[in-house]
């Protein structure tokens, strides 16, 4: 290239005045046809280009930093205006390279947009599936215009939730696993809680398995109880739902009479079909809570719970022993009592059941079993403190009681039973109240596990050493339990199913003292709150319990090897919140209760 370019370049930047030498003639009689007006070809010659520039740049800019080696740039709109043009060419239908077929629509799109955006499609487009080399796609179950909406949003950023659409929308950001739209979602029905709405939107947050909204919905539903028990939702709920709500220990009344008009107008709404499931509810009516007056006046003389009764004494009072041998449960001699939220433990061969609640009172009351004569005796000195969900374990040949509740509150009291002198001495308490605590005894420590403090279930573990008489926390779950269910396996401490703020719970984790963690194991295949955990020839098994619905008497067994769950039979009755122990029959055989 000439060195015109050069020059043209020069004097397109910087116009006259230039400085030139002298003329020739070639240039006066030459044609003027440059756009400066200078000849196509001139024959000028200029002094130093470098030097005119600065010289110009010094006239025209003064003294002046020097300028940065690099500019580095972020666009603020880069990003919305490639999603406007996305839009434009998804509207105009150019470059789409996947149709979906949703109901009767045909929505056109971009498979790498989509895959962008959601983890469904990107598993759907990227991976083996049929659908990652077809152009037109059926999705089936789902809402076609929620469907338009999530497309909508992938390629805008933009969505309306509102009343009318958010019961389509969530299912469908589930699906496609779009969990931004989830949470707007669960945060819009966070808003609409309503004592008339509130069981609704608990029952959909657990059909999608939105735990957040689920939450939220049980403490609105357990706060304003007094008003959601008038709604016509409470009188449609299922048995299961309403044995869960006013079970809770969280429930907000000014008083149990309220508890239990509501699950006497929940029954006699559908009173043919209900009349089966008053004893199980009003189980969970805490009767010694209501004044003589009302109990005489009110529960007395209510004709259906004359009939029926509120709970079966067998069903509390009876005892059964499984044989491993045989895999068979027979019955064994009852209990004097009945008792429900009994704790259980073996001490000297004996098997000690410890407080509870039979029904109408909280007890202190203590009686063991010796499987030699298949007979219960009761002379053994009784708690201090009142019990139901309580703990109880045996160290260095004592038994320990922990925790609980009296009626009245959540307990942190710890006692200690002595066989050889027949009593009861209170050791330290723990750092933390807790009912339906469970208690292991692993190198030589006691560890209490779980519960709930009155509040709210907890995940915390504390441990008590017995030569320093001393309460330390240890490593928390990863899961928060109350009424669950523990046992030492492998030198391992096992905690299995409970309830958690919303639901009974199937999971399980185990600790290792050693390196002071918990890790998870294989789910349960039920959900088992008031679950009975116990090791029996080197196997351990989980008994009984409530699944939310329904009282278990199913068993399971736990394969370390598999790492696995699997029924293995059932008991003769329905049981939750019994206690289990394991001890050795005259038969030498290893038996548990």
């Amino acid at each position: 290239m000439s060195d015109r370019s050069d020059e043209s370049d020069y004097f397109a930047c910087r116009p006259f005045p230039c400085v030139v030498d002298t003329f020739s003639s070639d240039f006066i009689n030459s044609k003027i046809d440059s756009p400066w007006g200078f000849p196509a070809s001139p024959r000028l010659r200029l002094h130093s280009l470098g030097a005119i520039s600065r010289r110009m740049n010094d006239l025209e800019l003064g003294d002046r930093p020097p300028s940065p080696a690099r500019l580095a740039h972020t666009s603020d709109k880069h990003a919305r205006c490639t999603l406007s043009e996305l839009s434009v060419l998804r509207r105009h239908r150019e470059l789409c390279d996947v149709v979906l077929n949703v109901g009767s629509r045909k929505i056109f799109a971009h498979r790498v947009i989509l895959s962008a955006c959601s983890p469904y499609f990107r598993a759907m487009f990227t991976g083996e599936l049929a659908e990652s080399r077809q152009t037109e796609v059926t999705i089936r179950d789902i809402d076609e215009l929620a469907m338009e909406l999530l497309i909508d949003f992938c390629y805008s950023s933009n969505i309306v939730v509102e009343e009318g659409n958010v019961q389509t929308l969530l299912p469908a950001a589930c699906l496609l696993q779009l969990a931004e739209i989830q949470d707007i979602c669960c945060e819009f029905l966070k808003r609409q809680l309503d004592p008339s709405n509130c069981l609704g939107i608990r029952a959909f947050a657990d059909t999608h398995a939105c735990r957040e909204l689920l939450r939220i919905a049980d403490k609105f539903t357990q706060h304003n109880f007094q008003e959601v028990m008038e709604s016509e939702e409470f009188l449609l709920l299922p048995v299961g739902q309403l044995v869960d709500i006013i079970s809770s220990d969280e429930l907000n009344v000014r008083s149990e009479e309220h508890v239990f008009s509501a699950v006497m107008n929940w029954v006699k709404y559908n009173v043919s079909e209900r009349r089966q499931h008053l004893a199980q509810a009003l189980q969970h009516v805490r009767l010694p809570l209501l004044g003589p007056k009302f109990l005489v006046g009110t529960v007395g003389s209510e004709l259906l719970v004359r009939i029926g009764g509120w709970c079966s004494g067998d069903a509390i009072a009876s005892v059964e022993r499984f044989d491993p041998q045989t895999m068979d449960w027979k019955m064994v001699a009852p209990m004097s009592k009945r008792r429900c939220g009994v704790g259980v433990a073996v001490l000297n061969d004996l098997l000690y059941a410890v407080g509870g609640h039979d029904g109408q009172s909280y007890l202190n009351s203590i009686e063991r079993y010796d499987p030699q004569t298949n007979q219960w005796s009761c002379d053994v000195a009784p708690t201090t403190s009142c019990r139901t969900s309580v703990g109880v374990a045996v160290l260095d040949g004592f038994l320990y009681a922990v925790g609980g509740q009296d009626g009245v509150q959540c307990l942190n009291h710890v006692e200690r039973y002595d066989p050889k002198e027949n009593k009861w001495y209170k050791v330290a308490p723990m750092t933390t109240r807790r009912l339906g605590v469970a208690v292991a005894v692993l190198g030589g420590f006691l560890y209490a596990i779980g519960g709930s403090d009155g509040q709210c279930p907890l995940n915390t573990v504390e441990r008590y050493d017995p030569r320093a008489n001393k309460w330390c926390p240890v490593a928390p779950m990863s899961t928060r339990r109350k009424h669950l269910g523990c046992a030492v396996f492998n030198n391992l401490i096992y905690a299995v199913g409970g309830r958690d703020d919303c639901m009974e719970l199937s999971s399980a984790e185990r600790y290792n003292p050693h390196s002071n963690s918990w890790s998870p194991i294989v789910a349960m295949t039920s959900r088992r709150s008031g679950v009975g955990l116990a090791v029996v020839n080197g196997q351990l098994y989980a008994v009984g319990g409530f699944d939310g619905t329904a009282y278990l008497k199913t068993i399971e067994v736990y394969d370390p090897d598999q790492n696995q769950w699997r029924l293995c039979g059932a008991m003769n009755y329905r049981r939750l919140g019994g206690g289990v122990g394991v001890m050795q029959t005259p038969q030498t055989e290893n038996n548990y209760w």
